[in-house]
């Protein structure tokens, strides 16, 4: 776990942005259960989340012209239940931080991995988040 004070900012980087920080793996039970759309984001203190993740997520979801009914976070290395839940929701995907999943009523419908976004350019991120708006919600 990190210092609290260390990963205020990252946080409030997405809470800023409309994203709900979850904090209980009750709390990810009940967003990822609900229904509607549901973007998750698995944030993180490494780079590709600084520089790619977070800036993709906050340019997508504000430039989009269909957009999920619920954004919501939970923080790698922090808060390990709600991640662990959060990773269950995942499956069959391996556990990646960060990475970002699209929900629609209770299922995983587009999911987009760590190496999906340390290695590949910040346009192509958020067209691909767009490109899943478009499609679920």
């Amino acid at each position: 776990m990190y210092p609290e004070y260390m990963v205020a900012p990252i946080r409030e980087d997405l809470t800023s942005a409309g994203f709900e920080q979850l904090m209980s793996a009750e709390e990810v039970d009940q967003a990822l259960k609900s229904d509607g759309t549901v973007l998750v984001a698995i944030n993180s203190v490494c780079g590709c989340a600084a520089s790619k993740a977070r800036p993709a997520l906050k340019m997508a979801v504000s430039a989009a012209d269909k957009k999920p009914a619920k954004l919501v976070t939970v923080f790698a290395g922090m808060e390990q239940d709600a991640v662990a839940k959060a990773r269950e929701f995942m499956l069959p995907y391996p556990p990646s931080s960060p990475s970002i999943a699209l929900f629609k009523d209770g299922e995983l419908v587009h999911m987009i991995e760590r190496y999906h976004i340390e290695g590949n350019e910040l346009h192509r991120i958020v067209d691909n988040l767009k490109g899943a708006f478009d499609a679920y919600c």
